[in-house]
């Protein structure tokens, strides 16, 4: 038997996966079958044969590749004898096994291989996964010095066998703007640039191309196959007009290399090659899970999906049969659900599938009802203890509640049912969220496709109108009150009425009329109480929001007695939803009174205590965090901490912006936050206030509670929140070479590989001009010296 093995040659460039590299080689050291498992595309093999490449030296017999899909006889997958014997006789001639004789070949090769030391990386066993589990299960109980290597669409599922899930490459975040040298850095970019400039030569990255090859990136989910068929295009296309065309990936991606693997030649042949491995009931699945758009949970799974065809007692098994074929994503929510995901490129193809079958009109119906009655229950619970269960649930489904809503207003006669979704949205799941563009977006497309007057409709403005009111947006708002009042009264609906006689009063508290501010909603008061106790549960938070409305309009002008006689009030409601969001709006307010009152120790805790309730309760309040931002700003300059007081307000600013409003469109509050501003100018001077107002804007979300919470922490702002050339990963391996540690110390602190943080500290040296690890210490030391003397 020859040693050198029989791996074969890399024909192109190897990119990136340095990390899954170190991981498959640290698994094979203690393992003895490792599978690499994964959607097709995904680059498995590549990963396989480099890994093999790499360990050539630590087998003493070499490494040996079997191509799996030499073998592609459909009835191997239900021969329980004849299968598995001409597996083995295939790898035994791929090793130079002599002819077996009369015995088995199984036997044979297992008795062959008893005393060697190798490597076998069996390739593609998808199609042969009975077969391959029997031969492997041989070869490792009897061949002790043997270790296998096999990839595969799903594991084989043998005792002993550790699965790796190979992942798309990274692609670049959608939500940074990005410099075309952070770009070329993401491997999906650099393996599009490498096999772009190997179909056009010289073909690098633009100015005019950038944004497109990211977006292209991101399209593509990172799967190397189709970045590859999607360069090889640049020969006829700009990479913009490939992105353009991306609508059919299939049709686009259709030219692939003339002797690679059939099923890799086109995307479409490399999906047929997974769907075909499929059971029936799976393809049905597959084609009515890409209904959802982000993902989905398994009651979603079965509300939509589950029929005759698709039994819901079996679906918790198909479910399970498709995630092991790498169709569907696992992972877990939050609240320790697992959520099923698809690869856009898996999802696409479903689609067509599915429209094929001429299911695609009633999967987007069932799909839509569902979440119709997934916010039904969402609204009638979020004044409950489970708010943030469903506040996190909805930010979930998100995506899927747009899909929903899309196609109720582009499907002719849909347009109410889009209305109705919209209104269902707990409003505070917009407030928290700051999500009030989207929101108005939905009821404005909605209301303009319909006509009826109806309470439905003026119920919509009515939320329309609040989701003005909160961005700021005054003039509008009270447009569509006067529209909704109007409408209330024709149809008789008095909570509408009442709720109008609320967003009035909020109106004229953003405004700073506080006078009218309280008289308008002690009038909405007495309205509500005249509401039919069975209306009112149609909105179980309006004397709540009238309640806190009240509270922060009677600190303001000074009724400092009534205001706390609203918190009180506020508080026995709130000890019912338990210790979280809704408790945190009741706190606001009362820290907002205290601050008035110039009880600032009392003022700054009870500020603090509303941010950590919003920061830790899982409701992504941006709204809430804004103001509590702006507020601790207040108080901290009352205090003289000017610097801090100025990196508070820009962290405030920069929550403003997350959710498309400005302080300035709130009267109420801008009197206040002017006023700051000035005396912090007055105090350090402009360029001081903007340097500190800057690293406020910068500061972020995840860094905000070692930030805001320094008295209890005895934390500083971070280093990354300081203006810095490096990248966050830069900073962080600076202030832990700054801590003394080794280039190898860090790779284990970072889990990352030591060659990985070699490279870092040298482009580090390299951007801040330094010669030594002690300059970059010093300059670490320098700048924590700043910020602890700016706070």
């Amino acid at each position: 038997m020859r040693t050198t093995g029989n791996l074969p040659a890399e024909l192109t460039s190897f990119v990136g996966r340095r990390r899954e590299l170190d991981e498959v080689k640290r698994l094979l050291g203690e393992s003895r079958l490792v599978t690499l498992t994964g959607v097709g595309g995904t680059g498995k093999t590549r990963l396989a044969l480099r890994t093999s490449t790499a360990l050539r030296r630590a087998f003493r017999d070499g490494v040996w590749f079997v191509d799996m899909t030499q073998l592609r006889d459909a009835g191997l997958l239900t021969q329980e004898v004849q299968g598995p014997e001409m597996l083995a006789y295939l790898v035994g001639a791929t090793l130079g096994q002599p002819e077996p004789g009369n015995g088995g070949a199984l036997d044979a090769l297992v008795e062959w291989l008893r005393g060697r030391q190798l490597l076998l990386v069996l390739d593609n066993c998808e199609h042969l996964i009975p077969c391959c589990a029997i031969v492997a299960d041989a070869l490792l109980r009897g061949c002790p010095g043997l270790r296998l290597l096999v990839t595969s669409r799903e594991p084989l599922g043998i005792l002993g066998e550790v699965v790796y899930g190979v992942p798309p490459l990274p692609v670049p975040d959608p939500g940074r703007r990005t410099s075309r040298a952070d770009l070329i850095r993401s491997e999906s970019v650099a393996l599009f640039l490498a096999r772009g400039a190997a179909a056009v030569p010289g073909f690098e990255l633009t100015d005019d191309n950038h944004c497109a090859v990211a977006e292209l990136c991101r399209g593509m989910d990172g799967l190397p196959l189709a970045i590859e068929l999607a360069a090889a295009r640049l020969r006829v296309f700009t990479p913009q007009q490939i992105l353009e065309r991306m609508t059919d990936r299939f049709a686009l991606l259709s030219r692939g290399s003339r002797t690679g693997p059939e099923r890799q030649r086109t995307l479409r042949a490399c999906m047929d090659w997974s769907f075909d491995l499929c059971a029936k009931p799976e393809r049905v699945l597959w084609a009515r899970l890409s209904v959802f758009v982000g993902g989905c949970e398994l009651d979603a799974v079965e509300g939509v999906c589950a029929d005759e065809h698709v039994p819901l007692t079996e679906l918790p098994e198909l479910v399970a049969a498709l995630v092991d074929k790498s169709v569907l994503v696992r992972g877990d929510s939050a609240g320790g659900t697992a959520r099923y995901r698809m690869l856009q490129t898996i999802r696409d193809y479903g689609q067509d599938k599915a429209r094929s079958a001429g299911e695609e009109a009633l999967l987007r119906r069932r799909h839509r009802d569902w979440y119709q009655e997934l916010l039904d229950r969402a609204h009638d619970e979020t004044s409950t203890e489970r708010y943030g269960y469903w506040l996190a649930r909805l930010r979930r489904e998100q995506p899927n509640l747009r899909a929903a809503v899309e196609f109720c207003l582009t499907e002719p006669g849909e347009a109410e049912a889009a209305l109705r979704l919209a209104v269902a949205v707990p409003r505070l799941y917009w407030r928290a969220r700051g999500l009030f563009s989207e929101g108005r977006r939905w009821l404005d497309r909605a209301l303009a496709q319909t006509t009826g007057r109806t309470v439905l409709r003026a119920r919509a403005l009515m939320v329309n109108s609040q989701l003005a009111f909160w961005q700021g947006d005054t003039a509008a708002g009270m447009r569509l009150v006067e529209q909704s009042e109007d409408l209330a009264r024709e149809t008789g609906a008095p909570l509408v009425l009442a709720y109008a006689a609320f967003l009035r009063g909020l109106a004229a508290l953003h405004a700073n009329d506080l006078e009218k501010a309280m008289e308008t909603l002690e009038r909405a008061e007495v309205m509500l109480s005249a509401v039919p106790p069975h209306d009112l549960d149609l909105d179980l938070d309006l004397r709540f929001n009238v309640l806190l409305t009240q509270a922060s309009a009677a600190a303001l002008a000074g009724e400092h007695e009534r205001a706390d006689s609203c918190v009180r009030e506020l508080l026995t409601i709130a000890a019912h939803r338990g210790e979280g969001l809704h408790l945190s709006f009741v706190i606001w307010p009362n820290a907002l009174n205290h601050w008035l009152l110039g009880d600032l120790t009392q003022a700054t805790e009870q500020s603090l205590r509303a941010l950590r309730i919003k920061l830790t309760c899982g409701a992504d309040d941006r709204y809430g965090t804004a103001l509590c931002l702006e507020l601790l700003a207040w108080i901290t300059a009352d205090q003289q901490r000017h610097r801090r007081a100025a990196t508070l307000l820009g962290a405030a600013a920069a929550r403003w912006t997350d959710i498309g409003a400005s302080i300035t469109s709130y009267r109420h509050l801008v009197v206040q936050h002017d006023a700051c501003a000035r005396r912090i100018r007055e105090a350090m001077g402009d360029a001081a206030f903007a340097d500190a107002f800057a690293v406020g804007q910068n500061l972020a979300l995840d860094d905000l509670p070692a930030f805001a919470f320094e008295e209890e922490q005895g934390a500083t702002p971070p280093l990354e929140s300081l203006p810095s050339p490096l990248t966050r990963r830069e900073q962080q391996v600076a202030e832990l070479v700054a801590d003394g540690l080794s280039n190898k110390e860090i790779a284990a602190r970072l889990v990352i590989a030591r060659r990985t943080a070699e490279g870092h500290v040298e482009r580090i040296l390299k951007k801040l001009g330094f010669a030594s690890r002690a300059q970059l210490a010093a300059w670490v030391a320098e700048r924590r010296h700043s910020a602890v003397d700016g706070s």
